[in-house]
């Protein structure tokens, strides 16, 4: 685990070391054991470093290879090395310590670039060729570990946060609009953009390399490919491999001095996971959750469920609406708006873990490969609907929304109801997109009157629609499971997750991105992801029957989600009112203050349920005044 921030000046000037250590330290939270600086030439590299695995120490960083010709600072943890590093002995490479970084130095002088296709792993590293006069930027194939960068005329910056790019003096914070069009339909912003106009991301799977001309060339060096048309093995057979993987996974990421923690939600995902580390792991785990007074959103009988089945030690952390004060907290480390409420609970999650451990399991990416999400359901339950007449099919769903009134459960048939009528009537293959949707295009237009900006409507769903054409599959379900893997996870859930767990100095291990468990998943048979339309994570649920309580193999998907609907009408009332008051929406110079005053006055009317539009916006306003952005 560690934080990374770099810059190579163009004309082949000395970086400033006081410009570079005012980057590194923004990330002291990503690294807080120790500060490494190198000035090689015309680049110089920052690194942040925790020290969480014996003989790291040895492996400082920004390390080289022996004749100091290539350079490193990376945040990599690549679980395949004992292999990798035989290897390179065997042809003649030395190590000097255990850390990862070496690995991929002597990897990158054997093989090049190609070196990335060896690794089984999660990392972002910056490496200068001083032979070659070049940086190189790598991002992991699924983008667990966060890589921003910046162009400027006279340099090329990267960093692991936002943060440390914005603190060059150069580096201007101009807000983005198509990206700020993208987040109001979306909920977060998509990569290769940020909100900051000048600030971009590698996209996961790719590299950048630049040089003196400071015009990045980006390559992408994996994609994930689906296997289709043949369907001859036995289901015992695919059940078999699909167990040894999950179990590899978790025991790689089990390795070192210290016994990792998990994060355990009431679903099948982390009680997964849980399971094959009491089979795997030595003495002791500690497993965590957080729950609510609110009893419809509580998680805390499921997780106790798991817990007590398998004998951990269990920490639990109740939270409510006083959560509300650490917000600007939460949005400093998520250095952009969000509307996934979730993030609360995963903030705190962290936060009680990391006084504990200094790593936890966590079960992000099961439901992108495995098929978990309703939106695949609700992909055939259109096609049905579709058939109907237009006139007819409105009216049905009219009918079906004003039958539930609004309300704050944290799963009511109103809501689901009115996120499916979304979708339906939208064309095409986008309404997988439709069913996620915040603001409709005529709603971001409003919000964004004051940019004058033809760019404000910028269609979101033109993304998806880009996505599913890149996809290589045919069958439907594996198109949607392309497009949430490299589009909607990298986006939403890995940020949410790297953010939060670094805010704490908190390592978050992920068995289910494992590469080769996420490549055996693209060639799994549709069927045993999604069986017979109703039963998501087919698979999954059937290697833990009889392993896990059978309540929490067959309960669908739940996860953190906060009771916001009812904290922004309750306790937190008043907080969101001065927040998104007009005199602070005007200052902004950025959202139109009508615009706004009617979300609200929708909401605390009871004319609609829009606590997860007034999230998005709350925390917008927040990001605002911690980030100070202008048009």
């Amino acid at each position: 685990m560690s934080g990374i921030a770099g810059l190579l000046h163009l004309d082949g000037a000395e970086p400033s070391p006081s410009i570079l250590e005012r980057m590194i330290r923004t990330l002291v939270h990503r690294g807080p054991d120790g500060e490494g600086i190198r000035i090689a030439g015309p680049v110089g590299l920052g690194h942040r470093r925790r020290t969480a695995a014996a003989g790291e120490e040895a492996g400082g960083q920004p390390l080289s290879n022996e004749d100091r010709s290539v350079w490193i600072t990376a945040d990599a943890a690549i679980y395949n090395d004992r292999e990798i590093r035989g290897e390179l002995r065997e042809r003649g490479h030395v190590f000097r310590s255990q850390a990862d970084a070496e690995i991929i130095i002597h990897a990158y002088e054997e093989w090049g670039p190609e070196c990335l296709r060896k690794f089984n792993g999660v990392f972002a590293f910056g490496l200068w060729d001083d032979r070659l006069r070049r940086l190189w930027l790598v991002r992991d194939r699924l983008g667990v570990k966060p890589l921003f960068y910046a162009r400027l005329p006279n340099a090329f910056l990267f960093g692991s946060e936002i943060k440390a790019l914005l603190a060059h003096p150069a580096v201007k914070r101009n807000v983005d609009v198509p990206a700020l069009a993208y987040f109001l339909g979306l909920n977060y912003t998509p990569a290769p953009r940020t909100l900051f106009r000048e600030i971009r991301q590698v996209l996961p799977g790719h590299y950048l390399l630049a040089g003196a001309s400071g015009v990045p060339e980006e390559c992408e060096y994996w994609d994930l490919r689906f296997q289709e048309g043949g369907d001859s093995r036995r289901e015992d057979d695919y059940l078999e491999e699909f167990e040894a993987l999950l179990a590899d996974a978790v025991r790689l990421r089990l390795r070192g001095d210290i016994q990792p923690g998990a994060f355990l939600s009431g679903g099948i995902d982390s009680s997964a996971l849980v399971y094959w580390m009491r089979r795997l792991g030595r003495g002791p785990l500690r497993t965590f959750t957080v729950g609510f007074p609110e009893r419809s959103f509580d998680e805390l009988s499921y997780a106790r469920s798991t817990a007590g089945r398998l004998g951990t030690e269990h920490i639990e952390r109740i939270i409510g609406a006083e959560a509300a004060a650490i917000l600007p907290e939460i949005v400093r480390h998520a250095e952009e708006p969000t509307a996934d409420s979730s993030m609360v609970a995963v903030y705190f999650l962290a936060q009680t873990a990391g006084r504990l451990v200094p790593a936890v399991l966590s079960g992000e990416g099961a439901d992108e490969i495995l098929a978990g999400y309703e939106t695949y359901q609700a992909y055939y339950a259109r096609r049905a609907y579709r058939i109907l007449p237009a006139f007819l099919r409105r009216g049905i769903l009219r009918l079906a929304c004003a039958a539930w009134p609004v309300s704050e459960r944290k799963e009511s048939v109103e809501s689901r109801l009115r996120r499916f009528a979304a979708g339906a009537e939208t064309e095409g293959e986008a309404a997988h997109g439709a069913w996620r949707m915040i603001f409709t295009p005529d709603e971001r237009r409003d919000l964004l009157r004051p940019t004058a900006d033809p760019a404000a409507g910028a269609d979101y769903l033109e993304l998806y629609r880009r996505y599913f054409q890149q996809a290589g599959a045919r069958h439907p379900l594996n198109r949607m499971l392309y497009v949430d893997t490299r589009f909607y996870l990298p986006n939403d859930m890995l940020v949410k997750a790297d953010r939060m767990c670094m805010a704490h100095g908190l390592e978050a291990r992920t068995p289910y991105l494992d590469v080769r468990l996420v490549e055996f998943a693209a060639a799994l048979p549709p069927r045993l992801k999604l069986r017979r339309l109703f039963q998501r994570k087919y698979l999954l649920r059937r290697s833990m029957a009889g392993r896990l309580p059978p309540r929490i193999v067959r309960r669908r998907k739940a996860g953190f989600n906060i009771p916001n609907a009812r904290w922004i009408k309750g306790e937190m009332k008043a907080f969101v009112e001065d927040c998104l008051s007009p005199a602070e929406m005007k200052e902004t110079g950025i959202l139109h203050p009508p615009a706004v005053e009617k979300v609200l006055r929708d909401h605390f009317s009871g004319r609609a349920e829009n606590s997860h539009r007034i999230w998005g916006l709350l925390t917008f306003a927040l990001w605002w005044k911690e980030f100070r952005a202008v048009r």
